[in-house]
C-alpha cells in the first residue's frame, strides 16, 4: 500500500497559494491610522495650490474667500490687485518645504518661482524666492498672515528699478 505523495512542485505551488492568500488578507484590513490629520493636510494642501491658482487666474473672489477677514492681509491684497492690473501673464509654482502645525495655527513654508509678463510677446520679469504662509483653522483653511520673500506685489518691486534676473536693486 502506498500512498501517492504530491510532487515537490505542487507543494510549492500549494504553498505559495497560501502566502498570497495571507497576505491579501492581512493588507486589506489595514486602515489609515490618523486620518483625521492626513485630510487636514490635504485641506491644507489644497488652500496654497487654491492661493496660486487664485493669483495665477486673476480670480479676486476666490482669493479674497482664501482670506481670515481678520487677518493682517491688507497690504498683501493690494500688491496682488496691483499684480493683477499691471501683468497679463502671470506664472507661478509654489513648492511646500515644511508645514507646522500647533492646534488651529498653521505655518506653510513655501519655495516659489514665477515669471510676469506686461505683455505676452516680451520675456517678462523672473523671481523666486522663499516665504511663510500663516493660515488657521481645521475644516476650513484660511490665510491669517503672509510674511518673507513672497511673489505677491511684483509690479512694485519692478516699478522700482529691480533687477528682474536677479531680484536686486540695479546700481
Amino acid at each position: 500500500m502506498s500512498k501517492s505523495r504530491p510532487s515537490c512542485s505542487l507543494r510549492i505551488a500549494r504553498v505559495l497559494i497560501a502566502l498570497v492568500l495571507m497576505v491579501t488578507v492581512g493588507c486589506a484590513g489595514k486602515t489609515l491610522q490618523y486620518k483625521d490629520d492626513h485630510d487636514r493636510i490635504l485641506r491644507i494642501d489644497q488652500a496654497v495650490e487654491s492661493l496660486r491658482k487664485s493669483y495665477v487666474e486673476r480670480d479676486r473672489s476666490g482669493l479674497e474667500a482664501l482670506l481670515l477677514p481678520s487677518g493682517n492681509l491688507d497690504q498683501i491684497q493690494r500688491d496682488i490687485y496691483g499684480d493683477f492690473e499691471t501683468f497679463r501673464d502671470i506664472q507661478l509654482e509654489f513648492s511646500i518645504e515644511r508645514i507646522m502645525i500647533e492646534g488651529d495655527n498653521i505655518d506653510v513654508f513655501v519655495h516659489w518661482q514665477g515669471q510676469w509678463k506686461r505683455d505676452p510677446a516680451e520675456v517678462g520679469t523672473r523671481q523666486r524666492g522663499h516665504g511663510r504662509l500663516a493660515w488657521v483653522g481645521t475644516q476650513s483653511i484660511l490665510l491669517q498672515e503672509a510674511q518673507g520673500d513672497l511673489p505677491f506685489g511684483m509690479a512694485t518691486r519692478t516699478s522700482l528699478g529691480e533687477d528682474p534676473a536677479r531680484g536686486r536693486a540695479k546700481p
